[in-house]
């Protein structure tokens, strides 16, 4: 789990990184990045809609990007934000799919390959 400084927690950072930040998008999944103040650590949030799935499906999706954001917390530049947004279908998805789909996307994003 992510510990509270690296979430992405008040609707404001959430609408600031989705419509300023940079997109890269996946087959399951799209990743808006936004360079924001480097006093602060890198941030992450998750968005899982209803889209995805019914609940303890959507919560498993959320779950998987929990764990590849935690995974990545130490690889991102302090001062970045990371919000994940998963695609209708990324419940169906096979872990490791899901996994290097992220990972690619981001790492591109921030330049960390």
């Amino acid at each position: 789990m992510l510990a509270k400084p690296h979430r992405l927690t008040s609707a404001a950072d959430y609408r600031a990184v989705v419509r300023r930040g940079r997109r890269y998008g996946s087959p399951h999944a799209v990743c808006y990045v936004r360079a924001s103040t480097a006093a602060t650590p890198a941030r992450f949030g998750f968005i899982v809609s209803k889209k995805v799935g019914i609940a303890n499906r959507r919560n498993l999706v959320r779950r998987r990007l929990k764990a590849i954001g935690h995974e990545l917390v130490s690889r991102i530049p302090a001062g970045t934000d990371i919000v994940i947004r998963a695609l209708p279908g990324s419940d169906d998805v096979p872990w490791a799919t899901l996994h290097t789909e992220i990972i690619t996307a981001i790492d591109k994003s921030v330049g960390t390959a």
